[in-house]
């Protein structure tokens, strides 16, 4: 008989690590931490416990006080864990510091995502622009994430004189920055001239967080098949598809989520990615209505909009994921404020949403509820824009 050995790959147990001050309240603290934990199973790892502490002024060495360090070293020797990751932004000391008192491995939220965004690129340009923002990330912690970089220029005459170990690595990074730099901009023009080719044809992209259904929304308007899973970030490269409603056509495009503290490195190096956006004419913000943090989420997408100076276009507020919405209704001889969670969809359909962004739409597109009036809605108003472009083929689509 002969021995099978288990070939499961066992799952990198995590801790997470979050500070309150007067920038963030303990609510918002456990709201970032949830969306770490999110993030940190998409990369693969399981959250197994997670540490707060009230930091007026991170600890220039360790960010985190020396009691509170002591109580995750004994977590992690006590429980074996394999890293700890921190939902701030750490210096290279932090991680050298870190590290070596806590025996394990240390990473922050932007390492995180970066790490995310290099396993779900699939194309060239993908890879590229992910990579370019890894050396980026990585350029001014080298001292920390120590990595003797592999000499990739040997020669003698090539080391300058005097040029310590560090410095070298350094200019292996500048040097493969510099390289990804032009490969990209090459890529950029690429993706202008097939923009351009594209003629006048109206222009739709649905833009939105992470993880709000935005590939599904493509997938049931356009009848292709774009990758749509339950996770953050399943969607990085831009995908334009031809739809025609109503015997109008118009393209539309699925962009990458975006997210709270998203590293400047990933909107630099996605620039061609969201020049679709910029250049788009109407913008569908599809909202992930059954998250709790719902309208924060509306705020950052506006926000990152605005620092894209794509915030000038029509934009319109997409609904999803209704029939995941849920609320406790209130005792009658209870007499506190209505919180958001006792509000019903008919009551949230009045409120400001309703009022303030006309037109507004609420629709699940996994259960297809609200389509023909989503389809409609669209129609409606791409064909405001086709007329302008092609008054004479006016008569062809029907009011």
């Amino acid at each position: 008989m002969i021995d099978t050995v288990s070939t499961d790959i066992q799952e990198e147990k995590a801790v997470l690590v979050g500070v309150i001050n007067q920038h963030q309240s303990p609510e918002k603290v456990e709201e970032f931490l949830n969306e770490l934990a999110f993030l940190t199973e998409t990369a693969g790892a399981k959250p197994v416990e997670r540490f707060l502490q009230r930091v007026d002024n991170p600890n220039p060495g360790t960010f985190i006080g020396s009691g509170k360090l002591s109580e995750i070293q004994d977590y992690v020797k006590l429980n074996k864990v394999d890293m700890v990751i921190f939902d701030d932004e750490l210096s290279a000391s932090q991680f050298r510091n870190l590290e070596k008192m806590l025996g394990c491995r240390v990473i922050d939220r932007t390492n995180l995502i970066l790490d995310i965004f290099a396993r779900r690129a699939k194309t060239s340009h993908a890879r590229t622009q992910v990579e370019l923002a890894q050396y980026q990330y990585l350029l001014p912690r080298l001292a920390g994430l120590w990595t003797h970089l592999e000499r990739q220029r040997g020669g003698i005459g090539l080391r300058g004189p005097g040029e310590t170990e560090i410095e070298t690595d350094r200019r292996i990074v500048r040097d493969k920055i510099a390289k990804l730099q032009e490969r990209l901009e090459k890529i950029d023009k690429q993706k202008a001239t097939q923009r351009k080719n594209r003629g006048k044809m109206v222009r739709v992209s649905l833009v939105g967080y992470t993880n709000v259904g935005k590939s599904t929304i493509m997938n049931l308007l356009s009848k292709s098949d774009v990758f749509a899973e339950d996770k953050l970030f399943a969607t990085l490269d831009t995908t334009v598809r031809k739809v025609v409603i109503g015997n109008l056509p118009f393209l539309l495009s699925d962009t990458v989520g975006f997210i709270r503290k998203l590293p400047h490195q990933l909107v630099e190096s996605f620039k061609s990615t969201l020049d679709e956006v910029r250049e788009s004419d109407i913008l569908l913000h599809v909202v992930d209505i059954s998250h709790p943090d719902f309208e924060e989420q509306i705020n950052i997408v506006n926000q990152t909009l605005h620092e894209m100076n794509a915030n000038d276009k029509p934009v319109y507020l997409v609904f999803n994921k209704i029939d995941l919405y849920n609320h406790v209704p209130k005792d009658e001889d209870d007499l506190t404020p209505a919180g958001r969670e006792n509000i019903s969809l008919d009551e949230l359909k009045l409120t400001w949403m309703a009022r303030n962004n006309d037109p507004c739409i609420f629709i699940s597109a996994r259960d297809r509820t609200n389509i023909d009036n989503f389809r409609a809605l669209i129609y409606n108003k791409v064909k405001e824009i086709h007329v302008q472009r092609y008054p004479y083929n006016d008569f062809l689509y029907p009011a």
